[in-house]
């Protein structure tokens, strides 16, 4: 006791009470800290135009891919084969920045290399795998259709055989990368299931327009798929998977990014409300001087502090080969929910103040509504708990 009671005080990091960081190993701090000073060099100084502007900062896909950011998970190929905790960091910190860049990042390396590496042949990994963790090639994932994206087995885009070529008709709704994508990992009901195709852009029938009018995720490109009679070779088809086991794997690798992801926002949030309560003064005092103030700032801590545990055991599982889907929705449900809560409890402690893109909170706050939906919304991990808990399908 008089050992304990004798120790001098050292002050936590505000953004790490639990000393997340010193559970690390040296590569994967190496890794959160060169993300790290991109976000804080080259991001941070032009996103918040980038975002009232509705335009995605094109110019930041070479700096991604030369610090090996894209398909940063995968061995060979040109990737960085980083274990999975490092891939969390790098969401991590993308997502600090914002939720527009760590999408990118996600669609490419998540949804995209990861299908054809682990599904494809070694022709098509070959010929894209390396221009695309070079950033030279751009893919989307075509899943999400526009009557329902929580239920993809509905699925009512068709690819027909013909002869030694595959037909595609039909349309996808909220796809990421669409417009400035150089291919897409569409996937379409056969007489054999669900299967994916790599579909390159320019090719007869293909368009991709993009969305506009955004309200959320202004700074990332999401479009629309229309496949009319658009016509494959057999070449184009991901040989390695039938049926939905193949885009719910990419949506796997994808939830588990976001579960780390969103941890940056929240803490670019709370980090944002330390300074500013701090210098903020009312009735005589500053903000942070008032018990309200610290209790709201003390709940976002206790809330980052949780995810972040859950988020690094979650990559501890998904390195060790342990890693089960209902895990990865208990971590993006909880995640997703904090860092939510967090930038609209911000947000409102700015006052008036919150309204405006010069504080970060509005921004990510309005992000975060879409990936609270996005990759599965909170009501489909909720009941993923449930079946989970009780053996029984409520969908």
């Amino acid at each position: 006791m008089a050992a304990s009671a004798s120790k001098k005080h050292v002050a936590l990091d505000p953004m790490d009470l639990y000393g997340v960081r010193a559970l690390l190993s040296e590569e994967e701090r190496m890794v959160q800290d060169s993300v790290g000073r991109l976000v804080d060099g080259k991001v941070l100084p032009i996103i918040r135009d980038c975002f009232e502007q509705h335009r995605f900062p094109k110019e930041l896909v070479p700096e991604l891919a030369a610090l090996g950011l894209l398909g940063s998970s995968i061995e060979g190929y040109g990737c960085a084969g980083l274990n999975a905790v490092s891939y969390g960091l790098i969401c991590q910190e993308l997502e600090r920045g914002d939720s527009g860049v760590r999408s990118f990042v996600s669609v490419q390396s998540s949804l995209c290399m990861f299908p054809i590496h682990a599904f494809g042949s070694e022709e098509q990994k070959q010929k894209y795998l390396p221009r695309m963790a070079k950033g030279e090639l751009i893919g989307c994932f075509g899943l999400t259709e526009p009557h329902g994206g929580s239920d993809p087995a509905n699925m009512k885009t068709h690819a027909k055989r013909r002869g030694k070529d595959w037909v595609i008709n039909g349309s996808k709704m909220w796809i990421t990368n669409g417009a400035i994508a150089d291919l897409c990992i569409c996937w379409a009901m056969t007489d054999e299931g669900i299967r994916g195709f790599i579909v390159e852009k320019g090719t007869k029938g293909f368009a991709a327009p993009e969305i506009g009018n955004k309200f959320s995720l202004r700074a990332s490109v999401t479009s629309a798929l229309y496949f009319d009679n658009v016509v494959v070779p057999e070449s184009q088809l991901l040989p390695g998977v039938t049926g939905l086991r193949g885009p719910l794997s990419c949506l796997t690798q994808a939830r588990y990014g976001i579960t780390w992801g969103v941890i940056g926002a929240a803490q670019a949030c709370l980090a944002q409300m330390i300074d500013y309560t701090k210098t903020r003064e009312l009735f005589g005092r500053p903000l942070a001087q008032n018990q309200a103030i610290q209790i709201r700032l003390a709940d976002m801590a206790r809330r980052i502090t949780t995810a972040q545990l859950l988020s690094l055991q979650l990559g501890r599982l998904k390195d060790g080969g342990d890693m089960m889907p209902s895990q990865v929705s208990l971590a993006k449900w909880n995640n997703c929910r904090m860092a939510l809560d967090i930038a609209r409890d911000a947000r409102d402690m700015l006052g008036g103040a919150g309204i405006s893109a010069e504080y970060v909170p509005i921004r990510h706050m309005l992000n975060l509504e879409s990936v609270i939906t996005y990759e599965g919304t909170e009501t489909v991990h909720q009941l993923t708990i449930g079946r989970e808990l009780t053996g029984i399908s409520a969908f």
